[in-house]
């Protein structure tokens, strides 16, 4: 009973990506759109609850990840022709090499763990609010240092050149990437010992648990899925620093908020919810047919309702939508499935 209450945590998620990857399938090319970017948003709260989730500590600063992992993706799949008119000023390593899409996505999940490192070694000793107000230090450090250093990037300028080779099938790949490493760290004995550390800290350093050590661990491992998800985001539209910055920080936040920020199946229904919700309102805010009538909302009304939901889910569900427990088939069919298993 227990491998299939297990198996349960990974099916649940898997099924929804791949359901969502199905539907956006059948759709208009138009609405495919936010599939996929549905599906990318769902790498990225991921990545967030492996470390959020699982160590109780909240960070502000996993986006930066993000930013590094589209900067390199985008950096080195570009056209070595396109480069100087972008980015006259790159370094010169940068400025002459090219890699295709299934290496700059390795390169990105790379370059986002080794800044998590990096980032991590000092700040993964802190907890509670200075731990929040620390990651996000790096989250303005990051966007500042993207923003203005044009030998290592486009600077105030957009990766326009950057090939578009984030499609639905690439996007639910990364995706159930990210979910089945966060599944496989959950049930490891890091991810229980660090979870051991978000229920009592000082019990679990009682009996031998480094905090500070398990927590670097997940820090690291939630940046290389941040940076793959940057790379999936840089192929799949021309972005700069300004949309790898705050709305992100705080649409993916609130996807995990609302999901349930303690599981898996929380972060993928959370992910997938919110961003149906916020295609909804984006498309709103340029005037869509709704029952006969046109609904057209004021610029920034997706933002406004999703603080709102997040507010409201905190209020009434503390935990969630899924209670932040994972998926559980009913006793019967668990049962059944059980026995069809052993058999």
């Amino acid at each position: 009973m227990r491998r299939v209450v297990e198996l349960q945590a990974l099916l649940g998620p898997t099924v929804l990506v791949i359901a969502v990857a199905l539907v956006g399938g059948v759709v208009s090319t138009s609405n495919a759109s936010y599939f996929t970017d549905a599906l990318v948003k769902v790498s990225i709260v991921t990545a967030l609850y492996l470390f959020i989730g699982n160590s109780g500590v909240l960070s502000f600063g996993h986006i930066s990840f993000v930013a590094v992992g589209a900067w390199a993706a985008g950096i080195l799949s570009m056209p070595v022709a396109e480069k100087p008119a972008i980015m006259p000023n790159l370094a010169g390593f940068l400025r002459h090499t090219t890699v295709g899409n299934a290496s700059s996505l390795a390169v990105a999940a790379g370059v986002g763990a080794a800044y998590a490192l990096v980032v991590g070694l000092p700040l993964m000793r802190l907890s509670g609010l200075a731990a929040g107000i620390a990651t996000f230090g790096v989250l303005e450090i990051t966007h500042n240092v993207l923003r203005c250093w044009e030998r290592i990037g486009p600077g105030l300028n957009t990766f326009s050149a950057v090939p578009e080779t984030t499609g639905l099938g690439q996007a639910a790949v990364g995706a159930l990437i990210a979910v089945v490493v966060a599944f496989l760290y959950q049930r490891s004995r890091y991810g229980r010992m660090l979870r051991a550390t978000r229920e009592d800290a000082a019990a679990a350093r009682a009996v031998g648990v480094s905090v500070y050590g398990q927590r670097l661990i997940a820090f690291t491992l939630s940046g290389a899925l941040a940076g793959l998800a940057g790379g999936l985001y840089v192929h799949l539209l021309p972005v700069n620093t300004e949309v790898l910055y705050l709305d992100l920080t705080f649409i993916t936040l609130a996807m995990l908020v609302i999901g349930g920020a303690t599981s898996l199946w929380g972060a993928v229904v959370g992910a997938v919810a919110i961003s149906a919700v916020d295609s909804f309102l984006a498309e709103a805010q340029n005037g869509v047919h709704v029952l006969g009538g046109t609904l057209d909302l004021p610029s920034g009304t997706r933002i406004i309702v999703v603080g709102a939901l997040m507010a409201f889910v905190l209020i009434v569900r503390p935990a969630g939508l899924t209670g932040g427990r994972e998926i559980r088939l009913p006793r019967a069919l668990a049962r059944n499935v059980l026995t069809k298993f052993s058999a």
